[in-house]
């Protein structure tokens, strides 16, 4: 089935913003709440947003389904802005409702445990959605070569992306729907309503603040499923603040998934700029990108 595209934004459209993981301080959101009215956008904010929960979640599961499921069934708001994710998406990813939402698709936008709830669009309801920068992004230095990538895409803007050699990489191209996230949601979503199909399609991953032989173990997970075996491509993002034990593991990150993916025959890059850190540009899920890995580096441009 062709992947439904959600509409593309235009000026004094309605974004909302909500926590539908972890808390998150309303003052961490202020720069990109001014970003977005700045663009000529209206502004909703979700009491998610800086509640007065006292423990890691930014509300109860049922406060943070309630609030995610009225701004899905809003028909005056035409993108969901997931503020941060952390961890509690998918507390409550099988108790929403999506007759309304696959009948009206607006945007969801974020990454990190947001990749359970594009997963979940993906595979249930072939509904594109944007794995891209969060609220707290518009806060860093140097942000708006990457926070400007999720402003474009919201308006219909291609994403056309590359990255600088790396001696790890495969040399080959794809074509095929993008999808995937980080690798730990990736490997959470296997047997779930967030688990999909990855046959033929570019996959990418990113991780942050892993041991290296739970990388290794996730990727053999997804190695034992045939997840990776019949992609297209695969393309590997930022894995930032990795450790390791007192007894090296004896592999680096990129050892360690050169070898998952050794005896495949698709194209792989690595350190593409989708991550944990600044360094991540928008991608859209679902929708048919074209994947490319040659001397002069890595192309990932959506078709």
């Amino acid at each position: 089935m062709p992947v439904t595209i959600p509409p593309y934004l235009k000026k004094g459209d309605t974004i909302a913003i909500t926590c539908p993981a972890g808390y998150m301080a309303a003052g961490k959101a202020a720069a990109c709440i001014k970003s977005l009215q700045e663009e000529g956008y209206e502004v909703v904010i979700g009491d998610t947003l800086g509640s007065s929960s006292l423990n890691y979640f930014s509300g109860t599961d049922e406060q943070r389904r309630k609030e995610m499921q009225g701004f899905m069934d809003d028909k005056n708001i035409k993108a969901i802005l997931c503020a941060r994710g952390g961890y509690g998406t998918g507390r409550i990813v099988d108790k929403l409702c999506f007759k309304k939402f696959s009948k009206r698709p607006k945007w969801i936008i974020g990454y990190s445990d947001i990749t359970l709830l594009h997963t979940f669009l993906y595979q249930n309801y072939n509904i594109a959605s944007l794995h891209a920068p969060m609220a707290a992004a518009f806060n860093d230095a140097g942000h708006e070569p990457f926070t400007g990538t999720l402003l474009a895409a919201l308006t219909g803007g291609k994403g056309n992306y590359r990255s600088k050699a790396a001696s790890f990489n495969k040399y080959g191209k794809a074509k095929g729907n993008l999808i995937g996230g980080n690798l730990s949601l990736l490997a959470n979503s296997i047997g779930t309503s967030s688990d999909f199909e990855t046959k033929d399609c570019i996959l990418f991953i990113e991780d942050i603040g892993e041991q290296l032989y739970s990388i290794d173990r996730m990727l053999s997970q997804l190695k034992r499923t045939g997840m990776l075996k019949n992609l297209a491509g695969l393309v590997v993002g930022g894995f930032t603040y990795m450790k390791d034990c007192d007894r090296p593991f004896g592999k680096n990150i990129y050892e360690i998934i050169s070898e998952a993916v050794a005896e495949y025959y698709y194209p792989v890059c690595y350190d593409f700029p989708v991550s944990h850190s600044n360094e991540n540009v928008a991608l859209k899920q679902g929708v048919k990108y074209r994947f490319d890995v040659n001397a002069e580096g890595s192309f990932l441009e959506e078709k």
